[in-house]
Protein backbone atom coordinates (compact mmCIF):
# COMPACT_ATOMS: atom_id res chain seq x y z
CA UNK A 1 0.00 0.00 0.00
CA UNK A 2 0.78 3.32 -0.83
CA UNK A 3 -0.56 6.42 0.60
CA UNK A 4 -0.80 9.91 -1.01
CA UNK A 5 -2.55 12.98 -0.20
CA UNK A 6 -5.85 11.68 -0.83
CA UNK A 7 -5.10 8.20 -2.20
CA UNK A 8 -4.64 4.87 -0.72
CA UNK A 9 -2.94 2.65 -3.71
CA UNK A 10 -3.78 -0.72 -2.35
CA UNK A 11 -4.28 -4.38 -4.20
CA UNK A 12 -7.47 -4.97 -5.98
CA UNK A 13 -9.75 -7.41 -3.90
CA UNK A 14 -13.40 -9.05 -4.83
CA UNK A 15 -15.48 -6.08 -3.90
CA UNK A 16 -13.85 -4.00 -6.63
CA UNK A 17 -15.59 -5.39 -9.21
CA UNK A 18 -18.88 -3.05 -9.34
CA UNK A 19 -16.40 -0.10 -9.41
CA UNK A 20 -14.18 -1.36 -11.41
CA UNK A 21 -17.18 -1.95 -13.80
CA UNK A 22 -18.65 1.23 -13.70
CA UNK A 23 -15.02 2.52 -15.48
CA UNK A 24 -15.01 -0.36 -17.99
CA UNK A 25 -18.53 0.24 -18.74
CA UNK A 26 -18.39 3.36 -19.36
CA UNK A 27 -17.89 4.60 -22.76
CA UNK A 28 -15.74 8.28 -22.33
CA UNK A 29 -13.86 6.10 -19.77
CA UNK A 30 -13.23 3.60 -22.35
CA UNK A 31 -13.08 5.56 -25.36
CA UNK A 32 -9.06 5.36 -25.36
CA UNK A 33 -8.47 2.50 -24.13
CA UNK A 34 -7.39 -1.09 -25.68
CA UNK A 35 -11.36 -2.31 -26.10
CA UNK A 36 -14.72 -0.14 -26.20
CA UNK A 37 -16.66 -0.19 -22.73
CA UNK A 38 -17.37 -3.90 -21.84
CA UNK A 39 -21.32 -4.61 -21.90
CA UNK A 40 -20.88 -7.56 -19.41
CA UNK A 41 -19.51 -7.93 -16.05
CA UNK A 42 -17.88 -11.12 -16.50
CA UNK A 43 -15.46 -9.35 -18.40
CA UNK A 44 -14.82 -6.72 -15.87
CA UNK A 45 -14.58 -10.07 -13.63
CA UNK A 46 -12.34 -12.07 -15.69
CA UNK A 47 -9.87 -8.34 -15.36
CA UNK A 48 -10.18 -8.46 -11.80
CA UNK A 49 -8.99 -11.83 -11.17
CA UNK A 50 -5.88 -11.21 -13.37
CA UNK A 51 -5.53 -8.22 -11.33
CA UNK A 52 -5.49 -9.80 -8.34
CA UNK A 53 -3.45 -12.65 -9.24
CA UNK A 54 -0.13 -11.73 -8.22
CA UNK A 55 2.88 -11.25 -10.63
CA UNK A 56 5.97 -9.62 -9.05
CA UNK A 57 8.12 -10.35 -11.60
CA UNK A 58 6.08 -7.71 -14.19
CA UNK A 59 3.81 -6.11 -12.52
CA UNK A 60 3.23 -2.91 -9.87
CA UNK A 61 -0.09 -2.27 -9.98
CA UNK A 62 -2.57 -0.65 -7.59
CA UNK A 63 -6.80 0.17 -7.29
CA UNK A 64 -6.88 4.34 -6.59
CA UNK A 65 -8.99 4.00 -2.95
CA UNK A 66 -10.83 7.27 -2.43
CA UNK A 67 -12.02 7.77 0.76
CA UNK A 68 -12.75 3.92 0.53
CA UNK A 69 -14.00 4.04 -3.04
CA UNK A 70 -12.47 2.47 -5.62
CA UNK A 71 -11.85 5.16 -8.36
CA UNK A 72 -9.61 3.62 -10.81
CA UNK A 73 -6.02 1.80 -11.33
CA UNK A 74 -2.63 2.84 -12.11
CA UNK A 75 0.67 1.46 -12.26
CA UNK A 76 3.25 -1.03 -14.47
CA UNK A 77 0.56 -4.02 -15.93
CA UNK A 78 3.19 -5.22 -18.18
CA UNK A 79 6.88 -4.36 -17.29
CA UNK A 80 7.83 -2.24 -18.19
CA UNK A 81 4.63 -0.63 -19.67
CA UNK A 82 2.69 1.58 -17.55
CA UNK A 83 -0.64 3.10 -17.32
CA UNK A 84 -3.73 4.41 -15.09
CA UNK A 85 -7.28 5.05 -15.83
CA UNK A 86 -9.88 6.66 -13.74
CA UNK A 87 -13.42 6.86 -13.32
CA UNK A 88 -14.87 9.99 -15.36
CA UNK A 89 -16.12 11.38 -12.32
CA UNK A 90 -12.94 12.13 -10.47
CA UNK A 91 -10.88 13.14 -14.19
CA UNK A 92 -9.02 16.68 -14.18
CA UNK A 93 -9.14 16.36 -10.32
CA UNK A 94 -5.65 15.60 -10.31
CA UNK A 95 -5.71 11.86 -9.40
CA UNK A 96 -3.73 9.93 -11.52
CA UNK A 97 -0.87 12.13 -11.51
CA UNK A 98 -0.93 11.86 -7.72
CA UNK A 99 -1.14 8.27 -8.04
CA UNK A 100 1.77 7.91 -10.57
CA UNK A 101 4.18 9.99 -9.19
CA UNK A 102 4.06 8.10 -6.01
CA UNK A 103 4.16 5.01 -7.69
CA UNK A 104 7.18 5.64 -9.95
CA UNK A 105 10.06 6.02 -7.47
CA UNK A 106 8.33 2.95 -6.22
CA UNK A 107 8.38 0.46 -9.93
CA UNK A 108 12.17 2.24 -9.61
CA UNK A 109 12.52 0.63 -6.40
CA UNK A 110 11.13 -2.35 -7.16
CA UNK A 111 12.66 -3.20 -10.76
CA UNK A 112 16.42 -2.11 -10.17
CA UNK A 113 17.02 -3.59 -14.05
CA UNK A 114 14.91 -1.53 -15.56
CA UNK A 115 16.12 1.83 -17.44
CA UNK A 116 13.19 2.89 -18.73
CA UNK A 117 8.88 2.91 -18.44
CA UNK A 118 6.80 2.79 -20.90
CA UNK A 119 3.50 4.46 -22.32
CA UNK A 120 1.27 4.11 -25.39
CA UNK A 121 -2.18 6.24 -25.54
CA UNK A 122 -4.33 7.61 -28.27
CA UNK A 123 -2.46 10.31 -29.12
CA UNK A 124 -6.51 12.31 -29.68
CA UNK A 125 -6.65 11.34 -25.53
CA UNK A 126 -4.78 14.62 -24.68
CA UNK A 127 -5.10 14.67 -21.06
CA UNK A 128 -3.52 11.63 -21.02
CA UNK A 129 -0.06 13.00 -23.37
CA UNK A 130 -0.60 16.13 -20.61
CA UNK A 131 0.10 13.93 -17.93
CA UNK A 132 2.61 11.72 -19.43
CA UNK A 133 4.26 15.25 -20.17
CA UNK A 134 4.00 17.00 -16.85
CA UNK A 135 5.48 13.23 -15.05
CA UNK A 136 8.74 13.62 -17.46
CA UNK A 137 7.99 11.31 -20.20
CA UNK A 138 9.04 12.13 -23.56
CA UNK A 139 7.04 11.21 -26.66
CA UNK A 140 9.45 8.90 -29.14
CA UNK A 141 7.17 8.40 -31.90
CA UNK A 142 3.28 8.10 -33.37
CA UNK A 143 2.69 5.33 -35.58
CA UNK A 144 -0.43 5.91 -37.81
CA UNK A 145 -3.55 3.47 -38.26
CA UNK A 146 -2.21 0.81 -36.53
CA UNK A 147 -4.24 0.01 -33.32
CA UNK A 148 -7.64 -1.94 -33.89
CA UNK A 149 -10.08 -0.48 -31.94
CA UNK A 150 -12.54 -3.13 -31.23
CA UNK A 151 -13.10 -3.84 -34.85
CA UNK A 152 -14.85 -0.09 -34.87
CA UNK A 153 -12.04 1.78 -36.18
CA UNK A 154 -8.04 2.03 -36.39
CA UNK A 155 -6.46 4.34 -34.14
CA UNK A 156 -3.03 6.25 -34.27
CA UNK A 157 -0.64 5.26 -31.16
CA UNK A 158 1.39 7.63 -29.33
CA UNK A 159 4.72 5.80 -27.49
CA UNK A 160 6.38 7.48 -24.32
CA UNK A 161 9.43 6.58 -22.51
CA UNK A 162 10.69 7.61 -19.24
CA UNK A 163 14.40 7.12 -18.22
CA UNK A 164 15.97 6.22 -15.27
CA UNK A 165 17.17 8.96 -13.52
CA UNK A 166 20.78 8.50 -12.73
Amino acid sequence: MIRTERLLLRNARPSDLRPLHEIFSDPAAMRYWDRPAYKDISLTQKFLEWFMTPDPENREEYILDLDGTCIGKAGMWAKPEVGFIVHPNYWRLGFAFEAMQALTPRIWDRFPDLDILTAECDPRNTSSTALLHKLGFRLTRTEKQNFDYGGIEMCDTAYFELKRET
